[in-house]
């Protein structure tokens, strides 16, 4: 990936802590103008799995290539699900890395068609995931 020697910026993110302090996250680098990004960049990062138990108990699956930082942003309402607003505290109950945007876009949509109780399972139980990504595997794309 190019990137223009002017065009890294350090942006914080900031996110309330556990202890109420809000810490920096991460710098992001800005993109230089007219570059785009490849395919390859897309493919090259790896996806997480992340399960979030709201305060009234409900459960919230998503994907994300950091996990932390996406917390923050549902937390904080900017860039955060729609379904989230409302529901905090939020609490990460699962994270799992599982590879591209394709598979992690697959067994996104397997888990969030799974009943609560078998959700519930998953989140005591994290190796339960493995059976699931053996069977994506096993279908074709």
């Amino acid at each position: 990936m190019r990137w223009a020697a002017d065009a890294r910026i350090a942006a914080e993110i900031s996110c309330p802590g556990r202890s109420g302090r809000r810490q920096a996250l991460r710098a992001i680098p800005l993109r230089a103008a007219g570059s785009s990004r490849r395919a390859t960049d897309v493919a090259a990062r790896v996806f997480s799995l992340y399960l979030l138990r709201c305060a009234d108990g409900s459960l919230y699956t998503g994907i994300a290539t950091d996990v932390r930082r996406r917390l923050c942003e549902h937390e904080s309402g900017s860039r955060g699900a729609r379904y989230l607003r409302g529901r905090g505290p939020l609490e990460l109950v699962l994270e799992r890395r599982v590879g591209d945007r394709a598979l992690a876009s697959r067994i996104e949509h397997r888990v969030k068609r799974l009943p609560r109780l078998q959700k519930e399972r998953l989140v005591r139980r994290p190796e339960r995931l493995d059976e699931l990504l053996r069977s994506l595997d096993a279908e074709p794309a």
